[in-house]
């Protein structure tokens, strides 16, 4: 990519996208397309066909997607699966038919067996059963790294795929229907905080191991990864052509228990962390291995109290110190 060239931020306002924008705009790339999804709707076929048709980007990453925690992977099964296959369908073969000259496809870590070994390596993929809660989801994910490999292996694109392990960070999500674990935490501990509450209810044992990655880390190596990468680069001397993606994480992983413990010293919140085992505690451990990604020159920065303490800034109104 040069500093002119065309690149189009699929999902620009979400916490991806726009940590990836940041990004671009901090290193000087000029020519930068987004929409709204009220002015583009990436499931929509024919409305991609006409974008792609008047943009013609020369580069595109693929940040937009339906996402959530558990609670609504698990409600909104028909949605993720459908929205997420639409919006990968229509954006990586329009890319391909128009000439893009490369395109970073952005999945997750939940792609991996419930029972993977850890740390999860990128081989891991497709041998053993998914976490049911999040079933439709990363089967989807799935399906785009394999358009991505196929039409790549088919046509001689430069489709890459990355899988970031769970992200927090300015934009995040911060609805406690719809969020992940960090920023539900610091949500709930906030009001908490805010109404003088004995005790705050956190969902399942606390036992269950993550690993964390600010956002702005994650665009960091999804630049570097448009740079400096290629598919090339990522296929091995086998005959069978396959887990061509590259996992973005830390390698690094604390409990669920540790987590709010963190986020409860941040927030400043004195009463009691009451753990509901009723409630489902998901994969017990979920780690990655990002040695791959590392052996091509990228690794993070942001230590996670460092993170959640910007994160807690930005939920607060304090974007401004972002």
């Amino acid at each position: 990519m040069t500093k002119t060239s065309k690149i189009y931020v699929a999902g620009h306002r979400g916490l991806v996208g726009s940590a990836i924008l940041k990004n671009l705009t901090s290193k000087g790339f000029s020519n930068i397309v987004t929409r709204t999804h009220a002015e583009l709707d990436l499931t929509n076929q024919q409305a991609v066909v006409d974008f792609f048709a008047q943009e013609k980007p020369e580069y595109v990453f693929l940040a937009a997607a339906k996402v959530g925690g558990i609670v609504a992977n698990n409600t909104y099964r028909a949605d993720f699966i459908y929205e997420n296959l639409a919006i990968q369908n229509n954006v990586i073969h329009q890319s391909y038919v128009h000439g893009v000259k490369k395109l970073l496809f952005l999945g997750s870590t939940c792609i991996y067996p419930k029972n993977a070994p850890q740390p999860m390596k990128e081989d891991y993929l497709l041998t053993n059963e998914l976490e049911y809660t999040n079933e439709p989801y990363a089967i989807a994910k799935i399906a785009g790294i394999k358009m991505c490999e196929s039409y790549n292996l088919q046509y001689s694109t430069n489709f890459i795929s990355v899988m970031p392990t769970n992200l927090y960070g300015p934009n995040d999500n911060f609805d406690l229907e719809t969020s992940h674990v960090l920023p539900a935490l610091i949500r709930k501990i906030h009001e908490a905080k805010l109404r003088g509450d004995n005790e705050v209810e956190i969902w399942g044992s606390g036992k269950p191991r993550r690993e964390f990655l600010y956002s702005e880390d994650m665009a960091d190596a999804c630049v570097f990864v448009m740079e400096n990468v290629d598919f090339k680069d990522l296929i091995e001397d086998k005959k069978e052509i396959r887990n061509t993606h590259l996992n973005i994480g830390t390698g690094k992983d604390i409990s669920i228990r540790e987590l709010a413990e963190l986020i409860q010293k941040i927030v400043g919140y004195e009463g009691a962390l009451v753990y509901n085992t009723s409630k489902p505690d998901g994969t017990m451990i979920k780690l990655t291995n990002p040695s791959k990604l590392h052996a091509l020159g990228w690794k993070h920065k942001v230590v996670l109290e460092e993170g959640v303490r910007i994160a807690y800034a930005w939920y607060l109104g304090g974007s401004t110190h972002v």
